[in-house]
């Protein structure tokens, strides 16, 4: 029987910091894990579309990658990080499935419609929706959180969700599915991250309630809630010394690395899940939370 080749997380990061969000994948050291090479897909997505915001890097990457994997043709809204989108259609092209790039701002309603045209132009249909971006800007105080800083935290954070899905939702059908990623700030609070974990905590109520107004359509809404994880968001947002101890306070005491977060999200994107809607999977280390 061959071997399969482990991958082993690193349980530390050297000190760095890069100048401005969303930060770049290429530049971070070492570069977060978003594929695992012995994942072989089973057909869970095949002959679909899925939309992933943020599939340029980290979390999304990892998860545009698994869902090519199971079939998948993959559509990647990204702001700036050109470089890493690229590697995103590289990557995605060795399975064989195709990837087509959206460079815009998803702040703006028109972007997602703009980028839900894309889709339905490229693939004819789209059947799953990632609303995956996010900013964070650590402040001491709510005092320190200007009311700019305010309003860009929701507009990426929030308003991008509640675009994304209201574009999409006229080309959805029966057995869709919608997932968004939250965070366990949402659950326990962080104290210099405020505005950004009352973002997190309104996608959670989001999710439920899109849930809801959706089930009698059969589409499906639900929500991943990450605990540390590596990517550009962490060297972009924090301090060169708060990287260098990044993760080591959950349970288990590391950060994740997005390709451990992705199969979740193929599960809830496929068939296996047809039951579960309204729901959120915490994918935090061992943090116990209250859902």
């Amino acid at each position: 029987m061959k071997q399969q080749t482990i991958i082993k997380p690193p349980t530390s990061f050297p000190e760095q910091h890069q100048g401005m969000q969303p930060g770049s994948q290429k530049e971070m050291s070492p570069k977060p894990i978003t594929e695992d090479p012995c994942y072989k897909g089973s057909g869970k997505l095949d002959g679909l579309t899925a939309i992933v915001s943020g599939g340029d890097s980290g979390i999304g990457q990892a998860v545009a990658i698994a869902f090519a994997k199971e079939g998948a043709d993959i559509v990647v809204p990204f702001y700036s990080e050109k470089p890493d989108a690229d590697d995103t259609v590289s990557m995605i092209k060795t399975t064989g499935r195709r990837c087509v790039l959206v460079k815009c701002d998803l702040k703006m309603e028109d972007s997602a419609e703009q980028v839900v045209n894309t889709a339905m132009k490229d693939f004819g249909h789209v059947d799953i929706l990632v609303n995956n971006i996010a900013v964070q800007y650590p402040q001491n105080s709510i005092k320190d959180i200007t009311a700019q800083q305010l309003t860009n935290t929701f507009a990426t954070n929030v308003f991008s969700c509640f675009y994304m899905t209201k574009a999409v939702l006229p080309y959805l059908k029966c057995g869709a599915s919608i997932i968004n990623t939250t965070s366990v700030t949402a659950y326990k609070g962080a104290p210099t991250l405020i505005d950004y974990s009352a973002t997190k905590g309104a996608i959670v109520s989001f999710t439920r309630s899109m849930a809801l107004s959706l089930a009698s359509e059969g589409i499906r809404v639900n929500a991943v809630a990450p605990g540390p994880v590596w990517t550009p968001l962490i060297v972009s947002s924090f301090s060169r010394q708060e990287v260098g101890k990044f993760g080591k306070d959950v349970p288990l005491g590391r950060a994740a690395q997005p390709v451990e977060l992705a199969p979740a999200y193929v599960y809830l994107a496929s068939k296996d899940s047809s039951y579960v809607s309204g729901q959120v999977f915490h994918i935090n280390g061992g943090v116990i939370t209250e859902s």
